[in-house]
């Protein structure tokens, strides 16, 4: 397992170092616009559990104002979107900044969705096995439904990666990633700016593929 990881390190420092001509200019570019239409701070930080469920700072581009009702509670996601940060999260270009978490080896350019670290006691054991990779820029939920599906389905796919990654895995879905952002395909669930908070499952869904 060892060498297998090696080489998926390699392969995410060999394509972040390419491309980094485009990726290098165009993050500088909208942090400058992040700070002209949105104020500071420009990135948005939060710990989410990496590998074994080890926590990290994940790093992206603010997206939500941090406007709250008159009970001090924040409002909801998609009145806090204003229709700048709506556009950097239909174009996924609020994710940039997280190639600095891969980077530094925090997460990978292909893997299971980094989230939110209330949500580690809610897992099936089934479910929590999606932290046996590094989490990932992209993954294989998000090429197959992304936000259009239910968590179980996520969750389910994410699983599959981890018994089934390989590098022709990886550049598949690098490939396929790019086609959905052109698309703007399943940015949010029905109904929800982006997707509702996940209270645990029911019933475990099976692997899709």
């Amino acid at each position: 397992m060892e060498k297998p990881c090696r080489m998926k390190r390699a392969t995410d420092l060999a394509l972040i170092l390419v491309s980094a001509p485009i990726w290098v200019p165009l993050l500088l570019s909208l942090a400058v616009l992040v700070r002209l239409k949105s104020g500071a701070p420009v990135f948005f930080r939060q710990p989410r559990p990496g590998l074994h469920g080890r926590l990290f700072q994940l790093i992206k581009f603010r997206t939500m104002t941090p406007e709250r009702d008159a009970h001090g509670n924040l409002l909801p996601d998609a009145q806090r979107l204003t229709p700048f940060s709506g556009w950097l999260r239909s174009t996924s270009l609020d994710e940039l900044p997280e190639l600095l978490n891969v980077l530094k080896g925090e997460m990978s350019l292909v893997g299971p969705r980094p989230l939110l670290v209330q949500y580690l006691d809610r897992y099936t054991p089934e479910q929590a096995r999606r932290h046996n990779v590094r989490p990932g820029l992209t993954g294989w939920a998000q090429v197959n439904g992304r936000n259009a599906l239910t968590w179980e389905e996520k969750f389910a796919l994410d699983v599959w990666y981890v018994d089934h990654h390989s590098l022709w895995l990886d550049l598949r879905i690098l490939l396929r990633t790019l086609r959905q952002v052109l698309s703007r395909e399943g940015i949010s669930a029905p109904g929800e700016a982006t997707m509702p908070e996940f209270m645990g499952s029911t019933q475990q869904a099976g692997p899709k593929r």
